[in-house]
């Protein structure tokens, strides 16, 4: 799948991390596979697995999803949920008229109660801009096409506010329980830059 270009090179707070990463590894302190299935974990596990079990719970609990939808920060707290970058936390819904997208334009304010680590991509120059001025090409970038007659918003996080995107729920789920439906909630598509998975093409998790 293609992904948005990267920016312009790294600034200097990223050089400095990767100065003391690289000292680190060079004086035998951390070890970088260890160290890369760390940040892996928490990018594309841990933290999105919890947003897909908050999304799982809306789709079976109209209750909890009029909570979620009103006062996002309480409902996900709810389900154990909170803390540093999850402190004020809006959550938008997709529907079939109206999809939804979630950018940092300033730098990189993302959920992590709630997806974890940013990607690498979601922090690009390219990214941030380009979501804003053409949002419906970056989304066929990640594959997925929308009719002409959806309408896309694009919802700016900021330090005091983050978003996370409810996405529709897959048709022919019916019969699943919210364990099985939250196997289908992809931390793209709480972003807003992809769907969540049918039935039929789940079991890649929550990470793609």
């Amino acid at each position: 799948m293609a992904k948005p270009h990267s920016g312009p090179a790294a600034s200097d707070p990223a050089l400095r991390v990767q100065a003391l990463e690289a000292a680190l590894i060079e004086k035998g302190i951390v070890d970088p596979a260890a160290l890369d299935a760390l940040i892996d974990n928490y990018e594309n596990k841990v933290g999105p697995r919890n947003g897909a079990k908050v999304v799982a719970r809306a789709w079976v609990d109209p209750a909890f999803k009029t909570r979620l939808l009103s006062r996002a920060t309480e409902a996900i707290a709810e389900l154990g949920y909170k803390g540093l970058q999850g402190e004020d936390m809006v959550v938008v819904e997709n529907t079939p008229h109206v999809h939804n997208m979630i950018v940092c334009t300033l730098c990189s304010c993302y959920p992590w109660p709630t997806l974890g680590l940013p990607p690498a991509w979601y922090k690009s120059a390219a990214y941030r801009a380009r979501v804003v001025i053409d949002p419906r090409s970056v989304l066929e970038e990640f594959g997925v096409s929308l009719s002409a007659d959806v309408e896309i918003r694009v919802w700016d996080s900021i330090a005091e506010l983050r978003y996370l995107v409810l996405p529709q729920r897959p048709v022919g789920t019916e019969h699943l329980d919210e364990l099985a439906l939250a196997d289908l909630v992809t931390r793209d598509s709480m972003i807003g830059v992809g769907l969540a998975l049918s039935p039929h093409t789940a079991g890649t998790g929550v990470v793609k």
